[in-house]
């Protein structure tokens, strides 16, 4: 078997264990990746929303000193 079709070989493999394991590779990860969210969601403030109370970014308020 020379280089170039022991080459081309590999490449039909790899092409077909992708089609084969390809959709369901990513089919579990979007699963799991959903099943992550929602276990998380309670904990993300993108969703939740922040205290003013516990907000770093809040305004700051004006010193009345002067």
């Amino acid at each position: 078997m020379s280089c170039s079709s022991s080459i081309t070989a590999m490449k039909k493999v790899v092409q077909q264990l992708w089609l084969e394991g390809g959709p369901n590779l990513v089919s579990q990860a979007a699963a799991d990746l959903k099943q992550f969210c929602l276990q998380n969601s309670q904990h993300d403030p993108l969703l939740t929303g922040v205290s003013s109370s516990t907000n770093p970014f809040r305004p700051q308020k004006v010193c009345s000193f002067l």
